[in-house]
């Protein structure tokens, strides 16, 4: 029997298992149906949380660590790494300003701020990098991106020459920008920002009526940030001349693209796109026969610029076309839908009624079962 080859690329299963442990249990299923398939395990993200870690996994590289701040001030370590060539600086937002570090507070929607990851990028500039790549996503902030500048050095100034406070909140008094403090390098280097929505800044379908909510924003509060979102944007294009509100990708991570877009010229990229080529899942799906992705819930945002879209879309291009399937927690979009978007097939790892609590317990049992009896349908 000729060997299969066999590429898998999951994002991971939030709060049961890493990337990293999805491949290696999906692998194991794998060689469990065919001892001699050739597998590929390429751990992905979409850009945002755990997107670091498979840059790490991907370059063979350790991260380093600084002491910052979190989303709402309090010290927190974080980590940052640097390409094998120690061209490339990666700051993952969600490592100092992410929402899970500052869950054990009351919310603070409109105070929470992206200072610590300015300050995480301050060190990566001084690292003597040339470009930084800001992985969004999991942000506890809606501070279109401010915090970010305040922490490379720029000040806010409201009409009064008085620095406005950090957060959401503080943008509606905005009168001025001053970037006499930015750090020296900030405009030198080339900015790349992994997003993994397509939001705009403000309005509707924006940052704080989209997203505010999970970061504890009432709808009062939700309107307010719009509003003052809507200020920052005003006075980025005064002082910038570029247009940020309706730019999609905008509304990412609390509207941290705002910002470095119109300041720092940043170039916002489809996260799990730019993942991909990092890990080198092009070349790898080249001569595969099947193709393994997974991820928490599969559903109608998965097919809209996920990890799943991305690697189905990849492996559309590809000379051997491999199938692509898809293993999940929980199986919510339509098979028409996913054949659509190049998905050969879904399925879920719940055995039948299951409480989450119990099926967490049992997802690497599930994945290593369900990978085995797909491979076992591959002649």
């Amino acid at each position: 029997m000729s060997s299969l080859r066999v590429v898998v690329a999951p994002d991971s299963f939030k709060g049961s298992l890493s990337a990293a442990e999805v491949a290696s249990c999906i692998a194991d299923g794998v060689h469990a149906a065919r001892p001699e398939a050739v597998v590929t395990c390429l751990p992905m993200a979409d850009g945002g949380e755990g997107t670091l870690d498979a840059l790490l996994a991907a370059w063979g590289v350790t991260a380093h660590t600084v002491d910052t701040v979190d989303a709402i001030g309090r010290p927190r370590r974080a980590r940052w790494a640097t390409s094998p060539d120690g061209r490339t600086g990666v700051v993952e937002l969600a490592e100092a300003s992410g929402l899970p570090h500052v869950s054990d507070a009351p919310p603070q929607p409109l105070h929470a701020s992206t200072r610590g990851t300015g300050e995480v990028a301050r060190t990566v500039l001084d690292a003597g990098v040339e470009e930084v790549l800001v992985c969004l996503g999991g942000s506890a902030s809606t501070d279109g991106g401010a915090g970010i500048l305040t922490g490379l050095g720029a000040r806010l100034l409201d009409d009064d020459g008085t620095e406005v406070p950090d957060g959401g909140e503080g943008l509606a008094w905005v009168d001025r920008l001053d970037l006499d403090g930015l750090h020296p390098r900030a405009r030198q280097v080339r900015w790349r920002l992994a997003v993994d929505v397509t939001n705009p800044l403000v309005g509707e379908h924006g940052a704080a009526h989209v997203f505010g909510h999970q970061k504890g924003a009432s709808d009062g509060d939700a309107a307010y940030l719009d509003d003052a979102l809507g200020r920052w944007a005003d006075l980025l294009e005064r002082e910038t001349g570029v247009p940020t509100r309706d730019l999609p990708g905008a509304g990412a991570a609390g509207g941290v693209p705002a910002a470095l877009v119109a300041v720092l010229g940043a170039e916002t990229e489809e996260g799990a796109q730019l993942v991909a080529e990092a890990v080198g899942l092009p070349e790898a799906l080249a001569d595969a026969g099947l193709v393994f992705t997974g991820e928490g819930s599969f559903d109608s945002q998965s097919v809209r610029g996920k990890v799943a879209d991305g690697i189905a879309r990849l492996a559309a291009a590809s000379p051997a076309k491999p199938p692509v399937v898809v293993l999940a927690g929980q199986v919510l979009l339509p098979a028409p839908l996913a054949w659509e978007a190049g998905i050969t097939a879904a399925f879920s790892i719940a055995p039948g009624p299951v409480e989450l609590d119990d099926l967490l317990h049992r997802t690497p049992a599930r994945l290593t079962d369900l990978a085995a009896q797909v491979t076992n349908l591959v002649v």
